[in-house]
């Protein structure tokens, strides 16, 4: 099955350093908002113990876990050391402020 670009929102849903969840039929996807304008989607699953990275705090690209404090890096999915593990990153694009996950 070929993956397509599926409109999910608007970029001004979402508030710089948040995140929105969209419901996929492969999961929860969180699609966050940097400070710089940078948005970024990951599969909304901490690596560590399933937590939800859409209630975490949000700094420079990275997401801090709500459960136990790994930081996820939004640009690639991965936990920074010393922790190890990867939330899979989604590709998307944002077309005249509109934001399309490739599913």
């Amino acid at each position: 099955m070929s993956k397509q670009w599926i409109e999910v929102g608007s970029i001004e849903d979402i508030p710089a350093l948040g995140a929105r969840v969209i419901k996929t039929g492969q999961g929860q996807i969180a699609v966050f908002k940097a400070l710089d304008g940078s948005i970024f989607a990951l599969h909304n699953r901490c690596p560590h113990r399933q937590g939800p990275l859409s209630d975490g705090i949000v700094h420079g690209h990275k997401v801090t876990c709500p459960l136990h404090n790994w930081v996820i890096d939004l640009e690639n999915g991965k936990a920074d050391a010393p922790d190890n593990g990867c939330a899979p990153t989604v590709p998307l694009k944002v077309e005249e402020g509109v934001i399309f996950l490739k599913m």
